[in-house]
């Protein structure tokens, strides 16, 4: 039990700096500038950014990629520094989104749209959830008979246990030290799941593979140098549109995650910054997110995920608990040194 409890520890306290700004894009021509930075690929997002721009003629919309960790660094450094930066703020790691509005990061904004969102997806009107998207087992099907896939995180387990040579070097998962998403469905899964343990056990026995990005773990899943990924976002598996890849929403519970909306405190235009938080809450930005992928809607699933297997990441304080600078170092070598003496006994 102490092992199990430190190796919990040491993944709450994991971070690395990540990449920085990953790509750009442009979207309207008008005289006011307009920055947004976010964690969501331009190409899934791309036609609700142009509805919005056409909708707002007045606008020019520079839309920045960035890695979340890198993205995070920005922002923490120019709400300490006090220097311009984005108007608004999006990322898929809310755990460090919500430290940011802590930290006096952000300014609030309140309308019915964001009245109207769940308290799982809004925190001091100033961080709301603006998605709708599970973490999945993904799987390639020519490698993967369906009547074999794992279908919860028991029979996964079981899995690697009795077919390992099946699985050896061949899972794949987000890398927690340089993915901020991975850390944070990590740390999720350490307060949920009773098999998390055993599961950190089975993927060093098989010589998981754990690497940074969504889009490279899925490729890999459809090229055969993967079986399977464990916790990978549902939304880059949709939009992949990769016909050997499958995924499951696991039966036991199912992560959910929405991406956090942040205002700086600093934005320039923090007016556009709440009219596009509007739009993305309101029903034609929604259809077009689940069109996108970035909206699942729970009932409509094949088969219809159990209420009873819905876990909302919240947006909340108790999140911080994964900044916790302290354990950092200590535990990340702990955790290192476990998950080798697991994989080589």
């Amino acid at each position: 039990m102490l092992r199990l409890f430190l190796v919990v520890l040491a993944l709450l306290g994991l971070s690395h700096a990540g990449a920085a700004q990953e790509m750009t894009a442009r979207f309207g021509s008008g005289a006011t500038p307009f920055l947004v930075r976010s964690t969501t690929d331009v190409a899934i997002i791309r036609p609700v950014m142009e509805r919005f721009a056409a909708l707002n003629p007045e606008i020019a919309i520079t839309y920045e990629q960035w890695g979340s960790n890198g993205l995070f660094d920005q922002s923490r450094a120019e709400c300490r520094d006090g220097t311009p930066g984005a108007d608004a703020v999006l990322s898929s790691a809310v755990q460090q989104m919500v430290w940011l509005v802590n930290a006096a990061c952000a300014q609030p904004y309140r309308s019915a749209e964001t009245a109207a969102l769940p308290t799982t997806r809004r925190w001091r009107d100033e961080l709301w959830g603006v998605t709708i998207e599970p973490a999945v087992i993904a799987y390639n099907k020519r490698l993967l008979p369906v009547d074999e896939v794992p279908r919860s995180r028991f029979a996964l387990l079981d899995a690697l246990r009795e077919r390992p040579q099946v699985f050896h070097n061949r899972i794949a998962t987000y890398d927690i030290a340089e993915s901020g998403l991975g850390f944070l469905f990590a740390y999720s899964d350490s307060l949920e799941a009773t098999t998390f343990g055993g599961l950190l056990e089975g993927f060093a026995r098989v010589d998981a593979v754990a690497t940074c990005c969504s889009a490279e773990i899925i490729s890999g899943v459809a090229n055969g140098r993967y079986v399977m990924a464990y916790n990978v976002l549902g939304s880059y598996v949709a939009n992949a549109n990769e016909p050997d890849v499958g995924m499951i929403l696991p039966e036991d519970y199912t992560l959910l995650l929405s991406r956090g909306y942040m205002i700086p405190k600093g934005a320039a235009r923090a007016d556009i910054a709440a009219r596009l938080l509007d739009y993305l809450l309101g029903p034609e930005a929604q259809r077009l997110l689940v069109q996108a992928g970035l909206v699942t809607e729970m009932d409509d699933t094949e088969p219809a995920l159990a209420v009873s297997a819905r876990r909302y990441i919240a947006l909340s304080p108790t999140l911080l608990v994964a900044r916790d600078a302290n354990r950092r170092t200590l535990l990340l070598q702990f955790w290192s040194d476990t998950f080798r003496q697991a994989a080589f006994p």
